[in-house]
């Protein structure tokens, strides 16, 4: 389409949905010779009528508009200035960097993003129905069932960095995978890892999970007794195993929800369960009672309980009963409904498992051989070797003394070992001449001279 063309549609309003539809049936669509107003005025289009993410690329000052009003601008560093780098998200030095930006980077992204969000969804739904079903139970009395300072530092502390470093580190395919397989940049574009679906079922996997977390112990308790005969009925016993349940959980949902480790990972997923129990302990101890009795109430309450063995078992308990049907469900959606990132995750780790050996025939198929390289790295009368970009085996480099064996090969390697034991049966004889034959080892210009 070209300039005119353009022109006309923006005269006539009703034919914007004509050439949209046409345009749609298209792979490419080339707009030529256009001003930078009606660029801006197409990539409007798409948006307005599609409800697409669009991007825009552009090298030059007429390309600004268009990086502008599309959601995604990206500047090419080129001969026409620096206008579309300031005026752009994303700048990079040549056009050939937009396929590792949307394929690897930007896919990653929206990966680690759908993921971050469906956790984030799950941990707090499971945390914060734990208080309807308490409700029951007193009344609607707007009692909490856990201590106020571990309500305070669930989301700050105990819960915040592990999914941090999964949606900063996580990755499902690496790099290579990503630019070998260009159809895992579909379910990005078909909104296919974080919809309405994708929402209802990270609810339902957080009502579920607390329910079990309010009702496993509520049941475990009503019918076990301590070593000494006495029950497990006190509120911050309760609250306490409640807690503690809940950050294990959540910390192990999040461990099988990580699909790339790292040492940050590691450090944040198992330094957030030692924290955890750091500042329970110091906070239910008797110093902190006395220097503030209204602020820490539960006194003694995090040893008393988990000094007991048999609140290790309700919490061991409840921890497989929230996770393991969430595992299965995954093993077997991967099993009989595997998609393409599944397919391709599984074709990495046979690559990685069977890496040091491709390697080490790699490295064995490159000693075999060797390049012509440069010129200057060879002798002379290696010219046609160079010239010809063919390989030449050492079996025939070191067969170059015997000439009757190099008949059968191609005639430039004949040339070639020809004039290398020319030059060399000149020198030897050149070497060998008598030393009373002075006339033998002089140049002409010294007889003539003589």
């Amino acid at each position: 389409m070209d300039v005119f063309a353009l022109q006309a549609l923006a005269l006539e309003p009703q034919l914007e949905h004509m050439l949209l539809d046409l345009a749609c049936l298209c792979k490419t669509v080339i707009c030529c010779r256009v001003t930078p107003l009606q660029k801006a005025q197409v990539v409007e289009l798409v948006k307005r009528h599609k409800r697409a993410v669009t991007l825009a690329v552009g090298d030059g000052a007429n390309d600004v508009s268009m990086i502008k009003t599309a959601h995604i601008g990206v500047g090419i560093s080129g001969q026409e200035g620096m206008q579309a780098v300031l005026a752009s998200d994303y700048s990079f030095a040549q056009f050939q960097y937009l396929r590792r930006l949307l394929l690897v980077h930007g896919r990653w992204s929206y990966f680690r993003m759908c993921n971050f969000l469906g956790y984030f969804f799950y941990k707090n739904f499971a945390f914060t129905l734990v208080h309807f079903w308490y409700g029951f139970f007193c009344g609607f009395s707007a009692q909490a069932v856990y201590d106020q300072w571990f309500i305070t530092l669930f989301n700050i502390i105990y819960t915040s960095l592990p999914v941090l470093a999964m949606g900063l580190f996580d990755q499902d395919v690496n790099d290579q995978n990503s630019l070998r397989y260009p159809s895992l940049y579909k379910p990005g574009q078909q909104n296919l890892l974080f919809n309405k679906r994708q929402f209802f079922l990270c609810t339902l996997q957080g009502v579920t999970t607390s329910f079990l977390l309010f009702f496993i112990p509520y049941g475990a308790f009503s019918a076990v007794v301590k070593e000494d005969g006495s029950n497990f009925s006190d509120q911050q016993t309760f609250a306490v195993t409640i807690a503690t349940t809940l950050v294990i959980v959540v910390s192990v949902q999040i461990g099988l929800d990580t699909h790339y480790w790292t040492a940050v990972n590691h450090l944040f997923v198992w330094g957030s369960l030692i924290v955890y129990f750091a500042i329970l302990f110091s906070m239910q101890s008797y110093g902190l009672f006395g220097l503030f009795p209204n602020n820490f109430p539960f006194i003694g309450a995090a040893y008393n309980c988990l000094s007991e063995k048999g609140v290790w078992l309700v919490i061991l308990l409840t921890t497989t009963v929230c996770v393991v049907p969430g595992l299965v469900v995954s093993f077997l959606k991967v099993d009989l409904f595997p998609t393409l990132t599944d397919k391709v995750r599984y074709l990495q780790q046979s690559r990685k498992r069977h890496g040091p050996q491709e390697q080490s025939l790699r490295r064995v198929r490159r000693t075999s051989s060797r390049r012509s390289g440069y010129a200057f790295s060879h002798q002379q009368g290696y010219g046609e070797l160079i010239t010809s970009g063919k390989n030449m085996r050492r079996s025939t480099v070191s067969s170059a003394c015997s000439p009757e064996k190099t008949t059968n090969g191609s005639n430039w390697i004949g040339n070639v070992l020809k004039r290398k034991n020319e030059v060399s049966c000149s020198s030897q004889e050149f070497i060998a001449a008598p030393e009373g034959n002075s006339r033998a080892t002089k140049t002409p210009r010294q007889q003539q001279t003589d």
